[in-house]
């Protein structure tokens, strides 16, 4: 629970090309036993924080009915570097970083945000959006697409599935895999194929607004994309 409590907010920072400097954690614990939950949260917590040079410089302790988990991280990132989710352009070639689905089965609770990924991205090339997958790559491609305000086509062929997914619809809308989505234009993608095509995939283009999110199959037909992934408030 502490390693990915601070891992989700560190994905957060890497995603928008960001270091990790500072963190405040705040928990809510009930009476029974609440030494034991601290010591082996802290230990989760501290192994991820050394690992990427985060400092813990406050937070806050409470009694509560159940355990209540609160985690603040500041980054701070060169402007030059800085990437939002509202950059993308139409021909835009659209790259995950890693395998997706199945997260759920496990890699959720021990992923490792994409802190020394993201940073190598935007110091060699020119990333024009970038944002983590936490809810799944079609509803955070859909967020990113309403952002940059351009449409999408994603090839079901070239999506990297993770060997723990059970279906192909487990990379496209589960979620919590935590990998980077990024667009770069085409000379830039051609670069990036190159030099590291074994850890970037390109999955997709991006397009005018118009045309909205679709999928080519893998049959060759094309259909809309609904965004289906996690949604914390329905």
């Amino acid at each position: 629970i502490g390693h990915k409590a601070l891992a989700c907010s560190l994905s957060d920072i890497a995603a928008m090309g960001g270091l990790p400097k500072y963190a405040l954690i705040s928990l809510g614990l009930p009476k029974k036993n609440p030494g034991k939950f601290i010591d082996r949260f802290y230990r989760g917590v501290n192994g991820l924080a050394e690992r990427f040079k985060t400092n813990i410089v406050g937070g806050d302790l409470s009694l509560s009915r159940e355990i209540v988990v609160d985690v603040s991280v500041i980054g701070e990132v060169k402007k030059r570097k800085l990437v939002l989710r509202s950059g993308a352009r139409p021909g835009d070639i659209i790259f995950v970083s890693g395998s997706l689905g199945g997260s759920i089965y496990g890699k959720h609770l021990r992923f490792i945000p994409r802190l020394k990924e993201a940073n190598y991205l935007v110091s060699n090339y020119r990333i024009n959006a970038m944002m983590d997958i936490s809810d799944g790559l079609s509803l955070d491609l859909y967020r990113l697409c309403s952002a940059s305000k351009i449409g999408a086509v994603i090839y079901e062929d070239l999506i990297p599935v993770s060997c723990d997914a059970k279906s192909p619809d487990e990379a496209l809308h589960m979620g919590e895999d935590f990998e980077l989505l990024f667009t770069l234009s085409p000379k830039e993608a051609s670069r990036l194929s190159k030099h590291r095509g074994k850890i970037f995939k390109a999955i997709g283009k991006a397009r005018d607004f118009k045309y909205g999110l679709s999928l080519l199959a893998g049959d060759g037909k094309v259909k809309p994309l609904e965004p289906k992934g996690y949604q914390h408030w329905r």
